[in-house]
């Protein structure tokens, strides 16, 4: 367990707290760059910082304080000129770079026009996704250019989800492998027994085990009836540091690369990403809209009654981590010999703190600009959840939500999907 202060320090996000300052080195992504399509501007709250996100009229992104520094009335009404956003109040305008460039009705005084200058935060795009950065300037590292952002060929999905609850308890349910054998398998197999379906899917875990490398750690598990040569206790695949899961690539024949990015919003809310690149087979008949943009999608997980959807993995995720409450209290949990990957990495995020403290760059910054043309990471070429086919591996996940799964699945598996819906269960190994 932690105490009431190491809780805090490992959960509170804002200006100035330590796991605040150690998230702002990272680049954090935020929105799809096809949500801005037909749109001017955007809201976005970030690390408990409200801001705009908005487009000038040569088509320059810029991200901002959400409030003028005038009069505090919002840029996500404002009115976009050649080379910023005017202010709706009173029109005062500024660039992306927070610079006020103008004040009309004002007499032209250039050093109070200087002094007026507002937040903002450099902002990159990298496969189809809008990150920001909003550390220290000086310190602003590369952007890293991890396989899947950057996979040619590829049809890209986004899903995505505000939940209610701290970003902690979300990246620790990444750290915990048993989890899928309960949740995932045990607790599905009751579900089914009340409609009088008899189901068995859950696996047992001979032995989990956790290795740190350049970007992260590295999760894997030996399940029952699998070999010790199995990928998924020689390879694992990986928790990218400090707040992103990377899942299995599949083979040369269905490849797809899916990544779990929990972004904090505050220290009560997370904005959870599922990124999926899939780069279809050479020999696939692939229509030309799905390459035009990433396709977004909302993920739920509460049903028109309020109750929580759990007839998939991701749903029945989301119901663990948000009926923990929302911010867990570590001080009244008992840890056992299957959390040691969550105390592994309580310890590295206490590490890394110490480290930007002390004026060290943090695990896994990137600023060799040869190194990150593509970096690779370890993960599964034959995952055991790949098992039952690429449909089911669609339906059972978010992905199901995607206006373009069974396209995809149609691209990847040359025919209709609907006669597989019916088989799909969620057995996917998180």
């Amino acid at each position: 367990m932690l105490t009431a202060e190491q809780n805090e320090e490992l959960t509170r996000v804002g200006r100035g707290t330590p796991m605040g300052d150690l998230m702002r080195r990272y680049w954090h992504p935020f929105a799809a760059l096809s949500e801005m399509d037909g749109k001017w501007t955007k809201s976005v709250r970030l690390l408990g910082e409200d801001l705009v996100l908005f487009r000038d009229r040569q088509g320059k992104l810029g991200l901002i304080a959400a409030q003028c520094p005038h009069r505090r009335a919002s840029f996500l009404h404002g009115i976009p000129t050649e080379n910023g956003i005017r202010c709706p109040y009173h029109g005062w305008e500024f660039n992306g770079a927070g610079e006020c460039l103008n004040q009309p009705n004002e007499k032209d005084s250039s050093e109070f026009r200087k002094s007026i200058a507002t937040d903002s935060y450099p902002i990159e795009e990298l496969g189809g996704l809008l990150f920001a950065y909003m550390g220290p300037p000086e310190l602003k590292p590369l952007l890293p250019k991890f396989d899947g952002f950057v996979a040619k060929g590829a049809i890209r999905m986004m899903g995505r989800v505000v939940l209610p609850i701290n970003w902690l308890q979300i990246m620790e349910n990444s750290l915990d492998p048993v989890h899928t054998e309960w949740l995932h398998g045990h607790h599905y197999e009751f579900l089914k027994e009340q409609e009088g379906i008899k189901v068995a899917i859950s696996t047992h875990h001979e032995k989990i085990d956790f290795k740190e490398f350049e970007y992260g750690m590295t999760k894997h598990r030996l399940l029952q009836g699998h070999s010790e040569q199995s990928d998924d206790w020689q390879v694992g695949h990986p928790i990218v540091f400090p707040n992103m899961l990377a899942v299995g690539n599949g083979n040369e024949a269905t490849r797809y690369y899916s990544f779990q990015i929990r972004v904090p919003v505050d220290d009560e809310n997370t904005l959870h990403l599922w990124y999926n690149a899939y780069v279809p087979p050479k020999t696939a008949e692939v229509p030309g809209y799905l390459y035009d943009k990433v396709y977004t999608y909302n993920v739920p997980y509460k049903d028109a009654d309020g109750e929580f959807i759990v007839d998939n993995v991701d749903g029945q995720d989301m119901m663990a981590w948000i009926t923990q409450g929302t911010i867990a209290d570590r001080t009244a949990e008992n840890l056992g010999s299957t959390d040691i990957g969550i105390a592994m990495y309580r310890k590295m995020l206490r590490r890394e703190i110490r480290n930007v403290a002390g004026g060290k760059d943090p695990k896994g910054i990137v600023r060799d600009a040869a190194k990150n043309e593509c970096i690779v990471l370890p993960n599964e070429k034959d995952k055991h959840h790949n098992s039952d086919g690429f449909s089911s591996f669609m339906l059972r996940t978010h992905a199901k939500y995607s206006p373009i799964a069974r396209d995809v699945v149609k691209v990847f598996e040359g025919r209709n999907v609907e006669g597989n819906a019916k088989a799909a269960v969620p057995g996917f190994q998180y």
